[in-house]
């Protein structure tokens, strides 16, 4: 270590270890008090996929805009067709060919579809009798003027889109997405970058993020620093040289660009992560171990992406309530992420150890779960809430 290395104002891990580690807890509450939101922004139907509305929108007028045919057919008044049937055919003396999404002409209160009549010259004859509105898409079926289309916080589909169109919106206020820059320091260690890049390209997309860049750089303080207070992004995920070894350079390098707040949570895997700040922008620092890199992704980063993007904070993975079908081992002071997997009775397995490395066992797994930092583990047979790694509270 250099003496302009050694006066750094942060507490230097590298050659000595954590002498403690904060609770994952410090971690939520340094994201929440620093992550917010962009300002809304009124953009174009065609840009607003995927982002979040910012206040909610109600219909410009009825949807729609009168009665209008629901199937291709004849506009009929229904009276007309009373006693028709395949020996009795009725004559129509004001059918209307329409099809899907014709205003209905007057006098006309239902459609009755080509299967149901018949042409016999110039004129058309009913062979089955319909009820009044039968065929027909009411004025204001699906919204009133001035009623509700979609809530404030609703995260755009393309039906969405649709609807909004066709209630008269041409544009709407959302929340953009933010802006992620995803730093691999030095190789990202034990994790080729390869891995580390599209693993968190996909969770930050997952949470309502877009990945500006990829950027691999070497090990180096300077090269890091650098890169931290480069603008243009809204967060910065640095993966990579994050623990206790000489060529650990990304708490250093985050603490001369800015400020490293937090360095070291307890939690397995992912406890060499690390919280600051860089020209304002916050910056998360990652283990480069790709499960270690995973967990604290899911516990810790993820959390200031979906702030960002106007999403829940919270963990967005569907639960699932079982059992254990052995117990659980846990390390007193450290929240545990098991990956799991469910057996054919509906139990729940570990398929890896938290301390164990790699992405294999996370793939075999249908899940994690957390045991929580004041336990010792989760005995054979204990209920236990599983974080499912396939199924999300929002889409």
């Amino acid at each position: 270590m250099t003496a302009r290395e050694a006066a750094l104002p942060f507490h230097d891990v590298r050659g000595r270890g954590f002498s403690r580690r904060s609770p994952l807890t410090d971690g939520w509450e340094w994201i929440d008090n620093r992550v917010v939101a962009p300002a809304a922004r009124v953009l174009p139907l065609a840009d607003c996929a995927g982002l979040r509305l910012a206040d909610a929108i109600t219909a410009v007028g009825d949807w729609p805009p009168a009665d209008r045919a629901a199937l291709d057919g004849y506009a009929v008044a229904a009276a007309d067709t009373l006693g028709a049937g395949s020996y009795n055919p009725v004559p129509l003396t004001a059918a209307v060919a329409v099809s899907v999404g014709d205003a209905l002409p007057p006098g006309c209160d239902a459609v009755i579809p080509y299967e149901a009549a018949q042409a016999v010259g110039p004129f058309i004859e009913a062979i089955d009798a319909v009820a009044p509105g039968s065929g027909v898409e009411r004025r204001a079926a699906w919204a009133a003027g001035g009623s509700p289309l979609l809530p404030a916080g609703r995260r755009l589909r393309p039906a969405d889109l649709g609807l909004l169109a066709s209630g008269g919106h041409h544009s709407v206020p959302v929340l953009p997405a933010p802006r992620v820059r995803i730093l691999l320091a030095g190789g990202a260690k034990a994790g080729a970058p390869e891995q580390l890049g599209a693993m968190l390209a996909a969770l930050v997309g997952r949470d309502g993020g877009v990945v500006g860049a990829v950027g691999n750089l070497p090990a180096n303080l300077d090269a890091l620093a650098e890169a931290y207070v480069l603008p243009g992004a809204d967060l910065i995920l640095s993966a990579g040289r994050t623990g206790t070894g000489p060529d650990d350079v990304a708490p250093p390098a985050l603490a001369r660009a800015g400020s490293l707040d937090l360095h070291g949570i307890a939690m397995r895997p992912g406890g060499s992560a690390g919280l600051g700040r860089a020209g304002g922008t916050p910056v998360l620092l990652l283990p480069g171990e790709p499960m270690a890199a995973l967990a604290a992704y899911e516990l810790l980063a993820g959390r200031a992406v979906r702030r960002a993007a106007g999403l829940p904070a919270d963990l967005p993975h569907a639960t699932v309530q079982a059992v254990t079908a052995r117990k659980l081992v846990s390390e007193i002071g450290c929240l545990d992420l098991h990956r799991v997997r469910m057996d054919e009775e509906g139990r729940l397995e570990p398929v890896a150890s938290p301390g164990w490395p790699g992405l294999a066992a996370a793939a075999r797994a249908d899940g994690f779960v957390l045991i929580g930092a004041d336990s010792e583990g989760v005995p054979d047979g204990a209920p236990i809430t599983m974080y499912s790694f396939t199924k999300y509270r929002f889409a």
